[in-house]
């Protein structure tokens, strides 16, 4: 006895000390049940840690030899504000070994006992990754032995079915807890969307690495993560940060810090359009007509290049496009952008004439000119729009970032420049001899 009062002031010494490498190696040659005996002596929230310190295999080795009421109350420990308070005030590195993934008993067993706000800071306790399964995961759902009859079945869902998740999917488990076909808690939320679209079910079980189920995650949760993933995109698409929170809850410093970092980059790309402008000037001096039609034709670039750039975001995000399709889509962009640049171009040209034969502008007597220099322009300008745009969220693919990061006003940003350039190269070709 004397021997194991020293040994656990010993141990205690080391948990004050935060010494954890020097407590888990302590642990490691102690025998698991006198590792038990400690923890029935030592206060909670000192035997929630010496749990977390040990290797999994050791504390389910550890959990196994204490009497039921103490298992009840190191459940309830690790659950609680203080151990919470302790993990928070960790050093990161130690927090990190703290905090590897229970025993799948005690995960389960602990997460049955939490109210739904407890729950939310115990999967913060257990330490899964933003984003990641066991962050959805719900550990109210049922579950039977392989060896019952149906029955036996029956009656143990009447008396342990009550407030679960779901009653429309019965797990049958061995003592090894493996099901089927299942998500870790570990895997991100794309993974999980991508487990469901593929298996269409209802819910699907959650384990730990070594395959021993956790909880489930059913569909309505699977419905809030598109959710948030679909608004994280569109407002990329946006051109801003993804917000992470709720618009009204995000502050106004936030939301300026936000959006401002992607306003400057387009502010300045778009400053590449007044140098473009002023690479032009002795040509538009000369020919004051051509600055009319700049709106028309970079709005135009933008447009076409902001429908190619959804498009294929989209496609990406549904996994209907692969990488190696660039190719292909290159070649009905292509296409695409030609026809869609050749019908524009063609309602600016009607345009130009009819207002003109109609008296309501004067745009000089080179005015047929004029109108072909805008047709063209057209088509170069929308077919550049509509490759550019389609081709941005595979390169940005390619080089591993978000294809939403391509968004309208960035792709616009991009054609506004290129648009000048083309407009006015046309111009000078067609218009040569005449007004310029």
């Amino acid at each position: 006895m004397p021997q194991t009062v020293t040994a656990l002031e010993a141990i205690r010494d080391l948990i004050h000390a935060q010494s954890y490498d020097r407590l888990r190696e302590e642990l490691s040659r102690t025998h698991f049940s006198d590792v038990a005996d400690m923890i029935i002596e030592l206060p909670p929230e000192e035997e929630a840690i010496i749990f977390r310190v040990l290797p999994k295999d050791h504390a389910s080795a550890v959990f196994s030899y204490l009497p039921l009421d103490a298992q009840e109350e190191l459940i309830r420990s690790l659950a609680s504000n203080v151990m919470l308070g302790i993990i928070d005030g960790m050093a990161p590195d130690d927090r990190t070994r703290l905090l590897e993934e229970l025993p799948a008993e005690v995960t389960r067993r602990m997460l049955e006992s939490l109210s739904p706000e407890e729950l939310k800071s115990a999967r913060l306790l257990l330490g899964y990754p933003e984003n990641s399964a066991g962050r959805y995961m719900t550990p109210e759902y049922v579950t039977v032995g392989p060896e019952m009859t149906a029955a036996q079945a029956l009656e143990h869902i009447r008396k342990t079915g009550r407030g679960k998740e779901t009653l429309n999917i019965v797990y049958i488990l061995d003592e090894a807890g493996p099901p089927l076909i299942c998500v870790k808690a570990t895997d991100d939320r794309e993974e999980v969307l991508r487990t469901f679209e593929k298996y269409d079910r209802f819910a699907l079980p959650v384990t730990d690495e070594a395959g021993k189920m956790l909880g489930i995650i059913t569909i309505d949760d699977v419905l809030d993560v598109a959710e948030a993933r679909n608004t994280e995109e569109m407002q990329k698409m946006g051109g801003s940060e993804a917000l992470d929170a709720p618009y009204t809850q995000v502050s106004n410093w936030t939301l300026v810090r936000k959006r401002g970092g992607w306003l400057s980059a387009l502010f300045l790309g778009e400053m590449l359009t007044a140098t473009a402008m002023s690479y032009f000037e002795v040509e538009i001096s000369k020919a004051v007509v051509l600055a009319l039609f700049v709106p028309l034709i970079i709005s135009s670039g933008g447009n076409s290049g902001s429908q190619a750039s959804s498009l294929i975001i989209r496609a990406l995000a549904l996994r209907e496009l692969r990488l190696r399709d660039w190719f292909r889509v290159f070649r009905r962009e292509l296409f695409s952008g030609v026809l869609l640049g050749a019908l524009l171009g063609a309602i600016g040209f009607v345009r130009i004439v009819m207002w003109e034969r109609l008296h309501f502008t004067d745009y000089g007597p080179h005015y047929w000119l004029v109108a072909i220099t805008v047709w063209i322009s057209l088509i170069g300008v929308v077919t550049f729009g509509t490759l550019a745009g389609a081709m941005l969220p595979f390169i940005l693919r390619r080089l591993g970032f978000d294809p939403a990061t391509s968004s309208a006003p960035f792709v616009a940003t991009l054609v506004d420049v290129t648009g000048l350039i083309i407009y006015f190269t046309v111009a000078m070709f067609i218009l040569r001899g005449t007004i310029l």
